[in-house]
């Protein structure tokens, strides 16, 4: 039997600790909760977990410092992190992902989608870690110079590598794999997130909008058709 994968929530609230703690034990993972962001750095670097779900507000650290500090430890590359915040503004959630967060929720959310976003953000960074330990099969998926290996989930322009974390990763190589076809906001939080089409989709957009930043001059290789969604542009 797998062993359950190990969470870490970073968190100073002690009801909402209780609360999490007890809805994702019940989804089948382990939790371990801490208080302070240095604590959080401590029991990420004691035992790696799957996903940290990181508090933006913490009593000795801002949220954002923590992730930055987790992000610069090699071999916490391939950890997900989730971002909790009372702030819904653009720029929050912007820095959130400059620092390296993978996804982000904003407060007061569902405990149930929060839930959903944690299973699918394990779920791809362990496919991420299984992945870069592949041997290369020789496959690629390409749109000008803009090359995506799906065995080992690694992307590159031209010679160079470029590194996405692992839903900007899922979000290209899905317009990739399936050229030409418009995926709605609702398609894209099924396939990439794993989660119902009914939760707020302004994620989808945020993802989108940083996706593009990271591509550069490749950012046009995604599409936005109004009124539907986006779909990989013709080459």
């Amino acid at each position: 039997m797998t062993p359950p994968q190990r969470l870490l929530l970073v968190d100073d609230e002690p009801d909402l600790q209780q609360l999490l703690v007890f809805n994702l034990g019940a989804a089948g993972f382990t939790v371990e909760a801490v208080a302070t962001g240095a604590a959080g750095l401590e029991a990420a670097l004691r035992e790696r977990p799957a996903v940290v779900i990181l508090d933006l507000m913490l009593p000795d650290l801002p949220g954002t410092e923590v992730c930055r500090r987790l992000r610069a430890e090699p071999r916490l590359d391939d950890v997900g992190i989730l971002m909790l915040t009372a702030r819904g503004d653009e720029y929050d959630r912007v820095l959130g992902f400059e620092v390296g967060a993978d996804d982000y929720v904003v407060k007061p959310y569902s405990v149930r989608e929060l839930v959903l976003r944690v299973r699918a953000l394990a779920r791809r960074s362990s496919e991420r870690f299984a992945a870069r330990r592949a041997s290369d099969a020789g496959t690629r998926l390409v749109w000008r110079g803009l090359s995506v290996d799906p065995v080992r989930h690694r992307v590159f322009v031209g010679d160079a590598e470029l590194s996405l974390r692992p839903l900007e990763y899922k979000l290209l190589a899905i317009f990739l794999e399936h050229p030409g076809i418009v995926f709605s906001r609702a398609d894209l939080l099924t396939e990439v997130w794993g989660v119902p089409p009914d939760t707020n989709t302004r994620t989808v957009d945020t993802h989108i909008r940083r996706l593009r930043e990271r591509l550069g001059p490749y950012g046009e290789a995604i599409e936005t058709v109004q009124g539907f969604g986006y779909r990989l542009r013709d080459s």
